[in-house]
Protein backbone atom coordinates (compact mmCIF):
# COMPACT_ATOMS: atom_id res chain seq x y z
CA UNK A 1 0.00 0.00 0.00
CA UNK A 2 1.51 3.70 -1.23
CA UNK A 3 1.43 5.64 1.88
CA UNK A 4 0.15 9.06 1.70
CA UNK A 5 2.33 12.30 2.34
CA UNK A 6 0.18 12.96 4.97
CA UNK A 7 0.43 9.66 6.55
CA UNK A 8 3.79 10.09 6.89
CA UNK A 9 3.62 13.64 7.96
CA UNK A 10 0.70 14.99 9.52
CA UNK A 11 1.15 13.97 12.67
CA UNK A 12 4.55 16.24 13.10
CA UNK A 13 2.52 19.23 14.06
CA UNK A 14 -0.20 20.13 15.46
CA UNK A 15 -1.42 23.38 14.00
CA UNK A 16 -5.06 24.23 14.49
CA UNK A 17 -7.51 24.04 11.55
CA UNK A 18 -8.13 27.71 10.26
CA UNK A 19 -4.44 28.26 10.37
CA UNK A 20 -2.71 27.80 6.51
CA UNK A 21 1.15 28.27 7.62
CA UNK A 22 3.12 29.28 4.97
CA UNK A 23 5.89 31.90 6.94
CA UNK A 24 8.42 28.83 7.55
CA UNK A 25 11.08 31.99 6.10
CA UNK A 26 10.08 33.79 9.24
CA UNK A 27 9.76 32.30 12.34
CA UNK A 28 8.56 28.22 11.94
CA UNK A 29 5.80 26.30 14.78
CA UNK A 30 7.17 23.61 16.48
CA UNK A 31 6.74 20.19 15.71
CA UNK A 32 5.23 18.04 18.34
CA UNK A 33 8.15 16.49 19.50
CA UNK A 34 10.22 20.32 20.19
CA UNK A 35 6.46 21.09 22.34
CA UNK A 36 7.38 17.71 24.34
CA UNK A 37 11.16 18.04 24.80
CA UNK A 38 10.66 21.78 26.12
CA UNK A 39 7.35 20.35 28.37
CA UNK A 40 9.69 17.78 29.86
CA UNK A 41 12.82 20.06 30.29
CA UNK A 42 10.54 22.85 32.29
CA UNK A 43 8.47 19.73 34.04
CA UNK A 44 12.17 17.79 35.28
CA UNK A 45 13.87 21.87 35.90
CA UNK A 46 10.80 22.50 38.26
CA UNK A 47 10.82 19.62 40.03
CA UNK A 48 14.67 18.84 40.48
CA UNK A 49 16.46 21.82 39.49
CA UNK A 50 19.70 21.32 37.93
CA UNK A 51 20.13 17.52 39.66
CA UNK A 52 20.03 16.28 35.82
CA UNK A 53 22.61 18.82 34.48
CA UNK A 54 24.90 15.83 32.94
CA UNK A 55 21.99 14.71 30.73
CA UNK A 56 21.55 18.32 29.83
CA UNK A 57 24.94 18.46 28.59
CA UNK A 58 24.65 15.12 26.82
CA UNK A 59 21.70 16.76 25.08
CA UNK A 60 24.00 19.70 24.52
CA UNK A 61 26.41 17.34 22.64
CA UNK A 62 23.67 15.74 20.39
CA UNK A 63 22.83 18.54 19.37
CA UNK A 64 26.18 19.75 18.24
CA UNK A 65 26.40 16.65 16.61
CA UNK A 66 22.88 16.85 14.80
CA UNK A 67 24.35 20.30 13.70
CA UNK A 68 27.82 18.89 12.03
CA UNK A 69 25.82 16.35 10.07
CA UNK A 70 22.99 18.76 8.50
CA UNK A 71 26.01 21.46 7.72
CA UNK A 72 28.82 18.63 6.92
CA UNK A 73 31.22 20.29 9.20
CA UNK A 74 34.50 17.80 9.68
CA UNK A 75 33.72 17.57 13.77
CA UNK A 76 31.60 18.75 16.31
CA UNK A 77 34.54 21.16 18.14
CA UNK A 78 33.80 23.20 14.47
CA UNK A 79 30.17 23.72 16.01
CA UNK A 80 29.25 26.98 18.19
CA UNK A 81 25.87 27.50 20.00
CA UNK A 82 25.48 31.04 19.92
CA UNK A 83 22.95 33.67 19.86
CA UNK A 84 21.37 34.42 16.37
CA UNK A 85 22.76 35.26 12.89
CA UNK A 86 23.59 38.39 13.74
CA UNK A 87 26.30 37.98 16.52
CA UNK A 88 28.04 35.05 14.42
CA UNK A 89 28.45 37.43 11.35
CA UNK A 90 29.48 39.86 13.85
CA UNK A 91 32.26 37.29 15.21
CA UNK A 92 33.32 37.11 11.72
CA UNK A 93 33.30 40.75 11.05
CA UNK A 94 35.01 42.00 13.72
CA UNK A 95 37.20 39.22 14.51
CA UNK A 96 38.99 39.68 11.16
CA UNK A 97 42.39 41.61 11.05
CA UNK A 98 41.29 44.34 8.48
CA UNK A 99 43.44 46.64 6.43
CA UNK A 100 41.92 50.19 5.28
CA UNK A 101 41.10 49.66 1.81
CA UNK A 102 40.12 46.43 2.14
CA UNK A 103 36.29 45.45 1.06
CA UNK A 104 33.50 42.76 1.49
CA UNK A 105 31.43 42.09 -1.87
CA UNK A 106 27.89 41.09 -1.53
CA UNK A 107 24.14 41.83 -2.91
CA UNK A 108 21.66 44.56 -2.59
CA UNK A 109 18.91 41.56 -1.32
CA UNK A 110 20.78 40.53 1.70
CA UNK A 111 18.42 40.35 5.08
CA UNK A 112 19.50 43.58 6.93
CA UNK A 113 21.73 41.23 9.27
CA UNK A 114 23.97 40.60 6.41
CA UNK A 115 24.76 44.13 5.06
CA UNK A 116 24.66 46.12 8.37
CA UNK A 117 27.40 44.37 10.25
CA UNK A 118 29.89 44.88 7.22
CA UNK A 119 28.46 48.50 6.83
CA UNK A 120 29.75 49.05 10.44
CA UNK A 121 33.01 48.20 9.40
CA UNK A 122 33.45 51.53 7.31
CA UNK A 123 35.08 53.19 10.49
CA UNK A 124 38.06 50.79 10.08
CA UNK A 125 38.39 51.88 6.43
CA UNK A 126 36.71 49.26 4.60
CA UNK A 127 33.78 49.35 2.17
CA UNK A 128 31.03 47.07 1.30
CA UNK A 129 30.01 46.46 -2.38
CA UNK A 130 26.04 45.23 -3.26
CA UNK A 131 25.75 44.34 -6.51
CA UNK A 132 22.52 43.96 -7.91
CA UNK A 133 22.76 40.07 -8.58
CA UNK A 134 20.68 40.45 -11.35
CA UNK A 135 22.92 43.15 -13.32
CA UNK A 136 24.58 39.99 -15.85
CA UNK A 137 23.54 37.16 -16.69
CA UNK A 138 23.80 35.04 -13.76
CA UNK A 139 24.07 36.43 -9.93
CA UNK A 140 27.37 34.54 -9.31
CA UNK A 141 28.84 36.89 -12.00
CA UNK A 142 27.28 39.98 -10.74
CA UNK A 143 28.67 38.82 -7.43
CA UNK A 144 32.60 38.22 -9.26
CA UNK A 145 32.24 41.95 -11.54
CA UNK A 146 32.64 43.39 -8.43
CA UNK A 147 35.98 42.00 -6.63
CA UNK A 148 38.94 43.57 -7.09
CA UNK A 149 42.72 42.87 -5.47
CA UNK A 150 41.41 44.54 -2.06
CA UNK A 151 38.30 42.13 -1.51
CA UNK A 152 38.67 40.20 1.25
CA UNK A 153 35.84 38.50 1.57
CA UNK A 154 32.44 37.48 -0.15
CA UNK A 155 29.27 37.93 1.73
CA UNK A 156 25.98 36.14 0.51
CA UNK A 157 22.83 34.34 1.84
CA UNK A 158 22.70 31.00 0.39
CA UNK A 159 18.97 31.89 -0.16
CA UNK A 160 17.81 35.49 -0.83
CA UNK A 161 14.69 36.12 1.84
CA UNK A 162 12.47 38.47 0.01
CA UNK A 163 13.27 36.68 -3.98
CA UNK A 164 13.90 33.43 -2.82
CA UNK A 165 16.50 33.44 -5.36
CA UNK A 166 19.06 30.42 -4.83
CA UNK A 167 22.96 31.23 -4.90
CA UNK A 168 25.24 28.32 -6.35
CA UNK A 169 27.49 28.33 -3.56
CA UNK A 170 29.91 25.69 -4.78
CA UNK A 171 30.75 28.27 -7.83
CA UNK A 172 30.90 30.76 -5.36
CA UNK A 173 33.22 29.03 -2.98
CA UNK A 174 35.40 27.67 -5.97
CA UNK A 175 35.49 31.12 -6.90
CA UNK A 176 36.87 32.29 -3.99
CA UNK A 177 39.69 29.38 -3.53
CA UNK A 178 41.33 30.39 -6.26
CA UNK A 179 41.31 34.04 -5.72
CA UNK A 180 42.73 33.87 -2.08
CA UNK A 181 39.17 35.23 -0.66
CA UNK A 182 37.22 34.45 2.54
CA UNK A 183 33.65 32.92 2.09
CA UNK A 184 30.85 33.56 4.08
CA UNK A 185 27.22 32.02 3.96
CA UNK A 186 24.42 33.15 5.73
CA UNK A 187 22.31 29.91 5.17
CA UNK A 188 19.66 31.12 7.57
CA UNK A 189 17.19 30.17 4.67
CA UNK A 190 18.66 26.66 3.36
CA UNK A 191 19.30 24.62 6.92
CA UNK A 192 16.39 22.54 7.37
CA UNK A 193 15.35 23.42 4.11
CA UNK A 194 17.44 21.95 1.73
CA UNK A 195 20.57 19.99 1.81
CA UNK A 196 23.61 21.93 2.25
CA UNK A 197 27.73 20.70 2.46
CA UNK A 198 29.74 23.17 4.08
CA UNK A 199 32.86 21.41 2.48
CA UNK A 200 31.58 20.95 -1.29
CA UNK A 201 30.79 24.55 -1.56
CA UNK A 202 34.31 25.83 0.15
CA UNK A 203 32.78 27.76 3.27
CA UNK A 204 34.67 29.42 5.65
CA UNK A 205 32.01 30.61 7.64
CA UNK A 206 28.49 29.35 8.19
CA UNK A 207 25.88 30.73 10.13
CA UNK A 208 21.97 30.26 10.52
CA UNK A 209 19.60 30.92 13.51
CA UNK A 210 17.38 28.26 14.43
CA UNK A 211 14.03 29.18 14.30
CA UNK A 212 13.00 29.27 10.50
CA UNK A 213 13.38 26.09 8.62
CA UNK A 214 15.29 24.16 11.42
CA UNK A 215 11.86 24.50 12.81
CA UNK A 216 13.21 25.54 16.56
CA UNK A 217 13.16 27.99 18.81
CA UNK A 218 14.49 32.40 18.85
CA UNK A 219 17.49 32.84 20.40
CA UNK A 220 19.78 29.61 19.17
CA UNK A 221 22.11 29.88 16.37
CA UNK A 222 24.75 27.41 14.28
CA UNK A 223 28.02 29.18 14.32
CA UNK A 224 31.28 27.14 11.80
CA UNK A 225 34.46 28.82 11.02
CA UNK A 226 37.12 26.36 9.55
CA UNK A 227 39.27 25.07 11.78
CA UNK A 228 41.98 26.60 10.29
CA UNK A 229 40.52 30.35 10.67
CA UNK A 230 39.43 29.99 14.56
CA UNK A 231 42.39 31.15 15.54
CA UNK A 232 42.47 34.18 13.49
CA UNK A 233 39.74 35.88 15.11
CA UNK A 234 39.97 37.84 17.63
CA UNK A 235 37.83 37.95 20.36
CA UNK A 236 35.83 40.24 21.79
CA UNK A 237 33.85 38.33 24.25
CA UNK A 238 35.33 36.83 27.09
CA UNK A 239 33.53 34.84 30.14
CA UNK A 240 34.08 31.17 31.58
CA UNK A 241 32.76 29.09 28.80
CA UNK A 242 34.95 29.51 26.44
CA UNK A 243 38.25 28.56 28.21
CA UNK A 244 40.25 25.90 27.62
CA UNK A 245 39.51 24.29 31.19
CA UNK A 246 36.25 25.83 31.60
CA UNK A 247 35.04 23.19 34.00
CA UNK A 248 38.25 24.17 36.45
CA UNK A 249 36.80 27.22 38.25
CA UNK A 250 40.07 27.98 40.02
CA UNK A 251 42.04 28.43 37.38
CA UNK A 252 44.01 30.98 36.79
CA UNK A 253 46.10 30.15 33.44
CA UNK A 254 43.56 30.16 30.84
CA UNK A 255 43.37 30.52 27.00
CA UNK A 256 40.68 30.36 24.95
CA UNK A 257 39.28 26.72 23.80
CA UNK A 258 40.98 25.55 20.53
CA UNK A 259 37.68 24.51 19.46
CA UNK A 260 34.55 26.51 18.35
CA UNK A 261 33.79 26.77 22.12
CA UNK A 262 36.46 29.76 22.26
CA UNK A 263 33.46 31.83 20.50
CA UNK A 264 30.58 31.06 23.09
CA UNK A 265 31.40 33.29 26.30
CA UNK A 266 28.93 32.31 28.55
CA UNK A 267 26.30 29.68 29.62
CA UNK A 268 24.65 27.80 27.56
CA UNK A 269 20.47 28.45 26.19
CA UNK A 270 19.90 24.67 28.05
CA UNK A 271 16.11 25.43 27.11
CA UNK A 272 16.71 26.55 23.34
CA UNK A 273 19.03 23.88 22.99
CA UNK A 274 16.31 20.94 24.05
CA UNK A 275 13.99 22.69 21.74
CA UNK A 276 16.34 22.69 18.75
CA UNK A 277 18.06 19.09 19.64
CA UNK A 278 14.36 17.68 18.93
CA UNK A 279 13.48 19.46 15.73
CA UNK A 280 16.58 18.32 14.41
CA UNK A 281 16.10 15.14 15.29
CA UNK A 282 12.87 15.29 13.72
CA UNK A 283 14.44 16.39 10.68
CA UNK A 284 16.95 13.86 10.33
CA UNK A 285 14.40 10.94 11.10
CA UNK A 286 13.06 11.90 7.59
CA UNK A 287 16.48 12.49 6.16
CA UNK A 288 17.25 15.84 4.37
CA UNK A 289 17.15 14.57 1.15
CA UNK A 290 13.22 13.66 1.04
CA UNK A 291 12.84 17.04 3.22
CA UNK A 292 14.83 19.02 0.68
CA UNK A 293 12.35 17.00 -2.33
CA UNK A 294 9.26 17.49 -0.39
CA UNK A 295 10.27 21.15 0.19
CA UNK A 296 10.82 21.89 -3.70
CA UNK A 297 7.66 20.03 -4.62
CA UNK A 298 5.78 22.59 -2.25
CA UNK A 299 7.51 25.32 -3.81
CA UNK A 300 6.85 23.96 -7.75
CA UNK A 301 3.52 23.21 -6.46
CA UNK A 302 2.98 26.74 -5.36
CA UNK A 303 4.82 28.05 -8.19
CA UNK A 304 2.50 26.32 -11.05
CA UNK A 305 -0.88 27.56 -9.54
CA UNK A 306 0.53 30.73 -9.45
CA UNK A 307 1.67 30.97 -12.99
CA UNK A 308 -1.67 29.42 -13.94
CA UNK A 309 -3.26 32.67 -12.35
CA UNK A 310 -4.00 35.47 -14.71
CA UNK A 311 -4.40 37.22 -11.67
CA UNK A 312 -0.72 36.91 -10.05
CA UNK A 313 2.67 37.49 -11.08
CA UNK A 314 5.67 34.95 -9.84
CA UNK A 315 8.63 37.46 -8.61
CA UNK A 316 10.76 34.33 -7.22
CA UNK A 317 13.18 32.53 -10.25
CA UNK A 318 11.31 29.10 -10.75
CA UNK A 319 14.11 27.81 -12.54
CA UNK A 320 15.67 24.94 -10.66
CA UNK A 321 18.31 25.34 -8.91
CA UNK A 322 17.48 29.02 -8.48
CA UNK A 323 14.83 28.32 -5.29
CA UNK A 324 14.89 26.34 -2.54
CA UNK A 325 11.17 27.24 -0.28
CA UNK A 326 10.35 30.49 -0.25
CA UNK A 327 7.80 31.81 -3.13
CA UNK A 328 6.81 35.71 -3.59
CA UNK A 329 4.63 37.00 -6.36
CA UNK A 330 2.11 39.96 -6.14
CA UNK A 331 -1.37 40.28 -7.54
CA UNK A 332 -1.60 41.97 -10.88
CA UNK A 333 -4.31 44.82 -9.36
CA UNK A 334 -4.28 44.46 -6.11
CA UNK A 335 -1.78 46.49 -3.76
CA UNK A 336 0.34 43.85 -1.15
CA UNK A 337 -0.94 45.95 1.68
CA UNK A 338 -4.51 44.80 0.83
CA UNK A 339 -3.61 41.59 0.48
CA UNK A 340 -1.88 40.76 3.03
CA UNK A 341 -4.26 41.66 5.62
CA UNK A 342 -6.94 39.94 3.40
CA UNK A 343 -4.67 36.88 3.56
CA UNK A 344 -3.86 37.08 7.26
CA UNK A 345 -7.36 37.48 7.92
CA UNK A 346 -8.02 34.58 6.61
CA UNK A 347 -5.79 32.13 8.54
CA UNK A 348 -2.43 32.32 5.71
CA UNK A 349 0.83 33.09 7.67
CA UNK A 350 2.79 35.00 5.39
CA UNK A 351 4.91 38.07 5.02
CA UNK A 352 5.07 41.28 2.76
CA UNK A 353 8.72 40.72 1.25
CA UNK A 354 10.18 41.89 -2.17
CA UNK A 355 7.47 43.74 -3.48
CA UNK A 356 5.17 40.84 -3.07
CA UNK A 357 3.69 38.11 -0.64
CA UNK A 358 6.44 35.22 0.34
CA UNK A 359 5.15 31.75 1.05
CA UNK A 360 7.35 29.64 2.32
CA UNK A 361 5.58 26.39 3.20
CA UNK A 362 7.78 23.28 4.52
CA UNK A 363 7.82 19.90 3.96
CA UNK A 364 4.94 19.05 5.68
CA UNK A 365 2.67 21.70 4.41
CA UNK A 366 -0.37 20.16 3.27
CA UNK A 367 -0.62 20.66 -0.47
CA UNK A 368 -4.35 21.35 -0.42
CA UNK A 369 -3.76 24.02 1.98
CA UNK A 370 -1.19 25.62 -0.27
CA UNK A 371 -3.73 25.56 -3.32
CA UNK A 372 -6.05 26.60 -0.84
CA UNK A 373 -3.89 30.17 -0.25
CA UNK A 374 -3.32 31.03 -3.92
CA UNK A 375 -7.29 30.69 -4.80
CA UNK A 376 -7.34 33.34 -1.43
CA UNK A 377 -4.83 35.26 -3.21
CA UNK A 378 -6.49 35.61 -6.32
CA UNK A 379 -9.96 37.57 -5.27
CA UNK A 380 -9.77 41.18 -5.94
CA UNK A 381 -10.38 43.65 -3.44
Amino acid sequence: MTTTRHERFGGDFQLDDDILYLNHAAVAPWPRCTLQAVQAFARNNAARGSEHYPQWLATERRLRERLRALINAPADDDIALLKNTSEALSVVAFGLNWKTGDNVVSSNEEFPSNRVVWEALSRKGVSLRQTDLHDTETPEDALFSQVDEHTRLIAISSVQYASGLRLDLRRIGEFCQRHGILFCVDAIQSLGAVQFDAQAVHADFVMADGHKWMLGPEGLAVFYCRAELREKLKLYQYGWHMTDAYVDFDRRDWQPANTARRFECGSPNMLGIHALEASLALLQEHGMENIETQVLANARLLMDAIEASPSLALLTDPAPGRHAGIVTFRHRERDNESLFKHLTGHGVMCAQRGGGIRFSPHYYTPQEKILRAVTLSEEKA
